[in-house]
């Protein structure tokens, strides 16, 4: 291949990875995290202990480790469970003490988060499984072959199913980005939109298999990875070829070209050099993603050169709009519905004005809901779901209903759940009182079953936690303009959350003489123990629920209750609330499994005391 010819597909490559620079970069990482490739870019360097400043030799520290977890396992299986759980306890405890040291905030001993990364780091978890086995088989070779089994099992569906079959994922985005401007996520799942999963994963093993054995020959290893080296890039134009088809259809494209690619290959030596000396971070932002757009290029003038000369399997390149933009008549008939109503004068909504019409826009919240309001929340959310149609329409996006396998759409028009929805002041109110009822439920719940003793939790005497419909009205209110974009809303609803649990803990700290009606030290990624890692996770998730399911499902019920009954319930309830929050402020709930959480325990004691409760 020509250096000219080399730096145009370069060229273009640059060009198309400025124009979706981060998915591209978030995909190559992904694949690094999956170990599908680019793997060594995530080994950037090796530890330092921030207590001694003093560079450890991780290899023989791990290695060591992964010994003790070894033998405890293997104790676990022949039935020595007493040693095991020694040796367990000792690597748990050497855990604590290295997160102990390295910073307060990464807390070991305390929290679901804690005891799982614990008991997974330590071997608890295995020793526990296989001293399950054995005491259901007597028999610890026969309990070492179930695990050996099970493992392997899982290791081989997860490459079959994940690792191997991302490349042909990550392909297929690379492509699309050539020809259009916009990459949604959604385009992550066109293999199962499309139900071929499953065959591309077939066809990527075969692959593999054969890859494999040509290995166990002196030179036939090397030739054969150039041979099949189109194969992912096949798969991802057409997921429903044979894998012998695209193995065969590969090796006819590269015939005469496996010099040529491996020179392609050689001239990203330099960045190679450069994310060694980077520490990979020029890999992760810039080297792979490059790389890959680059080879993207490569297959597409190989596959032109294909479809010229018409080799035998050319017919099977059978994806033409993934190279092309379709024309303005094709795309019209495609999407006649969509184009049909971009013709339209788009119908705008008639929005509240003054005041109410701009906390409603801003906050989403209205005084009460009329026939009005709920045809302008079904015509909010079709907008959404119509916006990635009309791109596709118009030749921004790759247009799905194009693609020679039918792909599996949704209904255009959505059901009665709108998750783009103004909420009515008296809805929030009883939403408020649900989810601080739901808090409640939830925390008395987990103290029953570790605890085995029922305890009104929370600072109120009534049966609410107010911290988790706080939070959740929050949700709903302050982060109403991000609800279009779920993962800024996440994220969001975490940094909310986080806020609300640290401030409501310092002013009952200072309001109460240092009370502490929770203390997260010890939990991993703690901040003073009022907030934690393993609470704001769970908080990012439930905000999600709450915004997108449970919230506008819970409207909709409480839509149907009359005005004449809504707004006397609320009024009682917040009387009822406010006497509570009087009451409690001269006598606050404290006691046994209330307040009694100021001293951490540490993790041996909590890891025994449950499992001996268990």
């Amino acid at each position: 291949m020509r250096t000219a010819w080399r730096k145009e597909m370069k060229a273009r490559a640059r060009s198309t990875l400025k124009r979706h620079y981060a998915v591209f970069v978030i995909v190559c990482l992904v694949a690094g995290l999956l170990d599908a490739e680019f793997g060594q870019s995530l080994q950037i360097a090796p530890r330092t202990s921030s207590a001694s400043g003093i560079q450890e030799n991780a290899a023989v520290s791990g290695v060591s480790d992964r010994s003790m977890v070894m033998e405890a396992v293997m104790d676990a299986v022949y039935g020595k469970m007493e040693e095991s759980r020694a040796i367990t306890r000792e690597l748990t405890e050497k855990e604590i003490e290295n997160a102990r040291l390295d910073s307060p905030a990464l807390g070991r001993s305390r929290g679901v988060l804690a005891m799982a990364l614990n008991s997974v780091a330590s071997g608890a978890l295995l020793a526990e499984i296989a001293f399950a086995l054995h005491s259901v088989s007597g028999s610890g070779q026969f309990t070492l072959t179930v695990m050996i089994l099970c493992a392997l099992a899982f290791l081989l569906a997860f490459w079959f199913f994940v690792t191997n079959m991302y490349v042909v994922v990550s392909r297929r985005i690379f492509l699309e980005g050539r020809c259009y401007e916009r990459l949604p996520m959604q385009r992550f799942l066109f293999l199962i939109k499309v139900k071929k999963w499953v065959k591309v994963s077939v066809t990527m093993f075969v692959t593999s298999l054969f890859h494999m054995l040509w290995c166990l020959t002196i030179v036939g290893g090397v030739i054969k990875a150039y041979s099949y080296f189109m194969v992912p890039y096949i798969a991802a134009e057409n997921p429903d070829i044979g894998a012998r088809e695209a193995i065969t259809l590969s090796r006819r494209m590269m015939k005469g070209h496996k010099w040529e690619c491996f020179v392609f290959e050689m001239s990203f030596l330099d960045w190679t050099i450069l994310g060694v000396l980077t520490l990979q971070l020029s890999n992760i932002f810039y080297a792979n993603p490059y790389r890959v757009a680059s080879f993207c290029e490569y297959y597409a003038e190989l596959r032109r050169q294909a479809i010229e000369k018409k080799i035998p399997g050319s017919e099977l390149f059978n994806d033409r709009y993934l190279f092309e933009r379709a024309e303005a008549p094709v795309l019209h008939a495609a999407y006649a519905d969509v184009v049909h109503m971009m013709q339209e004068p788009e119908a705008e909504m008639e929005r509240r004005k003054g005041l109410l019409g701009w906390i409603a826009r801003v906050f989403g919240v209205i005084f009460l809901k009329d026939k009005k309001e709920q045809a302008y929340e079904a015509w909010q959310d079709d907008q959404v779901k119509l916006g990635l149609l009309k791109s596709a329409a118009k030749g921004k996006c790759y247009p799905g209903r194009l693609f020679p396998i039918p792909e599996e759409e949704k209904r255009l028009w959505v059901e009665k759940v709108h998750y783009l929805r103004h909420y009515t002041i008296w809805n929030l109110i009883l939403l408020f009182f649900i989810f601080s009822f739901i808090g409640w439920v939830w925390e008395v719940s987990l103290h029953l079953v570790t605890d085995g003793n029922f305890v009104n939790r929370g600072v109120l005497h009534g049966p609410w936690l107010p911290i988790y419909g706080t939070g959740s009205v929050l949700i709903l209110v302050l982060l109403n303009r991000f609800r279009k974009k779920p993962v800024a809303e996440f994220l969001l609803a975490i940094v909310l959350c986080g806020i609300v649990e640290y401030g409501t803990a310092y002013y009952l700290e200072m309001t109460h003489g240092g009370t502490k009606w929770w203390d997260y030290s010890g939990y991993f990624l703690n901040l003073h123990g009022r907030i934690c890692a393993e609470g704001l996770l769970v908080f990012g998730i439930g905000g999600a629920a709450i915004v997108y399911v449970a919230a506008p499902v819970l409207d909709n019920l409480l839509s149907r209750i009359s005005t004449r009954i809504l707004i006397p319930l609320c009024l009682a309830l917040l009387c009822l609330y406010c006497a509570d929050q009087a009451y409690s402020r001269q006598h606050p709930n404290e006691g046994e499994g209330i307040t009694d959480c100021a001293l951490p325990c540490e993790q041996t004691d909590y890891i025994w005391k449950i499992r001996n409760r268990a």
